[in-house]
């Protein structure tokens, strides 16, 4: 008899959830210190296991004008893809339009959410850390990168000397895959946890309120999927059957947790395992989910444009252009706020006189919606890689 993989135990874990969520409500909602314990020990690996492979991988290297190289086809790669991702959602909320009818009080609950302002300079200031282990203790993908970046080109040019520090490193990095290999064996308990907490809490309606926006947001994810980020594939000849194999537990981890930091460590050890050299997997996909949230970017031009609609303002083609480029600019560098992308969003709708309760209405069915942007993100970032290795000449798969 076959054995059951682990992607088959997620789902099952799921759905496990779903049927508690509805069944017994109030112990599902007990369930949420197994979710949190799970999260816990996924998030506690990343900083060590993304600063060890960066290393490794760049003192490995010796090349920086390759790093450079690999940094400016990144960029160029992000941007392509979360521009288009933008324009689909505004071409899907403008057709669907799923804002019509759906009532916005004038008195409803204030957003628990803190405003934030960003501005380039403060994304710049915040790429850079002031303390590596401050950047550890809180798992700033971004300023580890940056970090482990300039430690490895030093290891790099200093030459023999640094041999125990990257021998050490190569060594955490090993072990912080196996440790990720027993964590995960907890998985499915820990997916299955945390569906049960939203289903029991939420109760089974959070399936179905504001329908018609969550089934907008999952078809445009499917196209996004099939339209955007497809098509690099048979371009660029990656293969499409092992891709999926690679992608499809973190992808699964992202989709059921929510959070992208859970899907890291598998997303790494993963597409390495696909052929990915590790400097472009320790720098590609860190740095996409600050400049690559493809998920996000859809999300927000679907959720902006739906507040409008629900506020009864029609929006020009050109006032909706203009919040894409908002759009675009002030999710950058932002990963690491909790909820990011209704953090933008609620800045976005003040910057363009739109009522912030329509982020009050959204934050009832967020959980959903949230699962369908993280997942995405993680795919997008694990696709990134093999792109850039294959625009590096790297064959993957």
């Amino acid at each position: 008899m076959k054995r059951v993989s682990l992607t088959a135990w997620i789902f099952i874990g799921m759905a496990t959830g779903v049927a508690l969520g509805v069944a017994v409500p109030d112990f599902a909602k007990q369930l949420a210190p197994v979710s949190n314990v799970f999260l816990r020990l996924i998030k506690c690996i990343v900083a060590p296991l993304l600063f060890s492979t960066l290393v490794v991988g760049i003192a490995g290297s010796g090349d920086m004008k390759k790093m450079g190289r690999i940094f400016g086809r990144a960029i160029v790669y992000f941007e392509i893809v979360t521009t288009l991702a933008l324009v689909l959602g505004l071409v899907a909320v403008n057709l669907v339009r799923p804002g019509v009818g759906v009532p916005i009080q004038a008195n409803a609950a204030e957003l628990a959410i803190q405003k934030t302002q960003t501005s380039f300079a403060s994304i710049l200031e915040h790429v850079f850390p002031t303390s590596i282990f401050d950047s550890l203790a809180r798992n700033e993908a971004l300023q580890i990168v940056v970090f482990a970046f300039l430690f490895g080109a030093a290891c790099s040019a200093i030459g023999a000397k640094a041999d125990p520090v990257i021998a050490f490193c190569g060594s955490l990095a090993e072990v912080m895959f196996r440790f990720t290999k027993y964590v995960m064996r907890l998985a499915p308990i820990g997916v299955g946890a945390a569906i049960a907490v939203t289903v029991g809490s939420k109760g089974i309606s959070v399936l179905f309120g504001l329908g018609t926006l969550i089934v907008t947001m999952y078809v445009s994810a499917l196209l996004c999927v099939m339209l955007v980020l497809y098509p690099a594939l048979p371009l660029l000849r990656i293969p499409v059957g092992a891709f999926y194999r690679a992608v499809r537990e973190p992808f699964l981890i992202g989709f059921s947790t929510a959070s992208s930091e859970a899907a890291l460590p598998l997303a790494l050890e993963n597409m390495e395992l696909f052929g990915v050299p590790k400097h472009i997997v320790g720098f590609v996909i860190p740095t996409g989910y600050s400049f690559n949230l493809v998920g996000s970017a859809l999300y927000l031009s679907l959720a902006s444009v739906f507040v409008a609609q629900a506020a009864g303002r029609n929006m020009t083609l050109g006032e909706q252009a203009v919040m894409m480029l908002t759009l675009m600019l002030t999710s950058k560098g932002v990963a690491g706020v909790p909820r990011a992308a209704l953090v933008i969003l609620a800045g976005t709708l003040t910057t363009f006189n739109l009522p912030m309760e329509g982020v009050a209405v959204l934050l009832g069915v967020d959980a959903l919606l949230d699962m369908a942007r993280t997942s995405i993100n993680v795919l997008g970032n694990c696709l990134a890689s093999a792109v850039v290795a294959r625009w590096e000449g790297v064959k993957v798969g």
